[in-house]
């Protein structure tokens, strides 16, 4: 391991993202940078500890459920509890994570471009996230108390409820006005600043990913911004929208919320499911199967998970011939899915596999989403959903689905690319303990969960009948496992930040574009004047382990074959 005076000193001759003038850059040059990959540590400092506070709370909820008496917190409490845990992971932390971190800091780069299409507004919607998390938080303190409406805000509780929902409301609407000014960016910049050669055809599959979610960000996020106007219109007004005795009708609540929240599900899983769909080849040194289903897949999520809102709904009262059609479409939408998963088996076939902990976590994703896939398909039919409607099976199948899917392809990436971010190296042993325990605890929670639900344990409840106190407490343990390993992992990427050994360029084999520039990678990624030149996809690999190196001009389908001068030291621009 390094020592501290070769941490502090450590990349003093290679200037980088953080040092570009040969001093380390201080928070104000943070807050003020346009810098891509700036922004994108920005966010991930934000998300992770957002992320870590929601993981408390969890765990305090978890508490309370040891025991079918137990006085740890009262009802109301309970229910902010888990009012504020879905409204940080959901709207702080699941939404923005990966599109935000790594698609800001990496997305530029993998299409051979130096930045975003609009740098301030890209720092500029950051400003607005964290904004809309302060002011949602802020109701933990003004006002009659913090939310406890549940994160879904449903009429008429969230017009009556006296606690501090407009300002939740308000900060939730802000978080999604960030999250529509990210995805315009990120479309655009697709767009315009592919590097020559680097067609639609030749994106990376994360690309494809960010790229699919920007889509349904540009396009749905502005429903659930007019919906929460719309309460506040009807808290301030008197305004009879929703509320049924002012003429208005709370089930079109849910229509309009459901309308943007069944795609957002896919906001979260689909730039997942592009990070995977880079990490198999790399992992199994060979060009990754079908990489045109698996792309155009990625459209037909975005697309057809737009039309199955209403599967959330088969209670509510509406028609029978509607719950058919959104139960066949709900159906439907697994087709994509299953195809993205037997591609990535696919890739994996006589393949040279190396399962170092990126990978694990990749292998993790699948089997996990996978399951939170099935148990979706027994919400999507009507006569199951019915019996599982609002228990703990809902939320075992979508902590399955968020959680296992967009989780572990955080963590997934997070381990790939960290020696690329920061130079250094993690101790791989130490993550591949921290996985198993991970894994292990999440299954043994989750499933836990699934099996209460199915058993009719209703969800939202501070307490239970004492018939399912075994269960709750197995489940109670399994989040403790599950946090364990959480905090080991983190322990891990932390120390291997500060004291880890140097990182080489290509550790992993790579063949995408940002394993061309140093580790850590330059302030500015490619000489203006000569951008990379693109010859070929994204994944060649020859067999041995190897990949063509950019510019030999090889030939076949996949390796980023390239020509182009990453931007030299000392070159970058000011102002950034």
């Amino acid at each position: 391991m390094a020592s501290h005076a070769e941490s502090a000193g450590h990349h003093a001759e290679h200037p980088w993202y953080m040092n570009a003038d040969g001093t380390r850059a201080r928070l104000k040059d943070f807050l003020t940078s346009t810098n891509h990959k700036r922004v994108g540590i920005l966010y991930g400092s934000a998300i992770l500890t957002f992320f870590t506070v929601a993981v408390i709370l969890g765990v305090l909820m978890r508490i309370q459920m040891l025991s079918p008496d137990s006085k740890f917190m009262t009802g109301q409490t309970y229910n902010a509890m888990f009012t504020l845990h879905g409204i940080i992971m959901i709207f702080m932390v699941v939404i923005p994570g990966i599109p935000t971190v790594f698609g800001n800091f990496f997305m530029p780069i993998l299409i051979g471009g130096n930045d975003v299409s609009f740098p301030r507004l890209n720092l500029f919607s950051w400003y607005l996230y964290m904004l809309g998390a302060l002011v949602a938080l802020s109701s933990l303190v003004f006002g009659s108390g913090p939310v406890d409406t549940g994160w879904t805000f449903y009429v008429p509780y969230s017009l009556s409820s006296t606690v501090n929902a407009p300002l939740a409301v308000t900060g939730v609407f802000l978080l999604g006005m960030s999250s529509m000014v990210t995805g315009l960016n990120f479309v655009t910049t697709v767009h315009q600043h592919r590097a020559p050669g680097m067609t639609f055809g030749r994106l990376p599959l994360s690309v494809w990913g960010i790229y699919s979610t920007a889509w349904i960000q540009v396009l749905a996020t502005p429903i659930i911004g007019i919906t929460l106007l719309l309460i506040m219109v009807e808290r301030i007004f008197g305004i009879g929208v929703f509320d049924a005795s002012k003429g208005g009708d709370p089930i079109l609540y849910q229509h309009l919320f459901w309308i943007y929240s069944h795609p957002a599900v896919y906001i979260m899983i689909l730039p997942a499911m592009g990070i995977i769909s880079d990490l198999f080849p790399v992992f199994s040194q060979k060009n990754i199967w079908g990489y045109k289903t698996i792309a155009f897949s990625s459209l037909a999520i975005a697309s057809v998970g737009s039309l199955v809102w209403a599967h959330h709904m088969y209670v509510s009262g509406q028609s029978d011939t509607a719950s058919i059609l959104f139960s066949f479409l709900t159906f439907l939408v697994a087709v994509p899915s299953a195809i993205k998963i037997f591609n990535w088996v696919a890739t994996m076939y006589k393949g040279s596999v190396k399962v170092d902990p990126p990978f694990l976590y990749a292998l993790g994703f699948v089997a996990l989403f996978s399951i939170g896939g099935l148990t979706g398909l027994v919400l999507g039919a009507l006569s199951t959903d019915v019996h599982t409607h609002d228990t703990y099976f809902v939320v075992g199948h979508f902590h399955y689905v968020i959680f296992g899917g967009m989780g572990f392809g955080l963590f997934a990436a997070i381990h790939y690319w960290f020696p690329k971010m920061f130079g250094r190296t993690y101790n791989h042993k130490f993550a591949t303990v921290a996985f198993i325990v991970l894994f292990v605890g999440f299954n043994v929670f989750y499933m836990t969960l699934l099996i209460l639900g199915w058993a009719g344990m209703p969800r939202r409840y501070y307490s239970y009948l004492p018939k399912y106190t075994d269960l709750q407490v197995i489940a109670t343990v399994g989040s403790w496992i599950m946090v364990s390993g959480l905090a080991m992992m983190a322990g891990n990427l932390v120390y291997g930040a500060l004291r880890g050994k140097k990182a080489t360029q290509n550790p992993w084999g790579g063949a995408t574009l940002e394993w061309t520039l140093s580790s850590p990678p330059p302030l500015e990624n490619w000489e203006e004047d000569h951008p990379p030149t693109i010859t070929q996809g994204p994944y060649v690999f020859n067999g041995n382990g190897k990949h063509p190196a950019p510019g030999n001009g090889s030939s076949g389908e996949g390796a980023a074959a390239a020509t182009g001068s990453p931007a030299r030291r000392g070159s970058q621009k000011k102002g950034h």
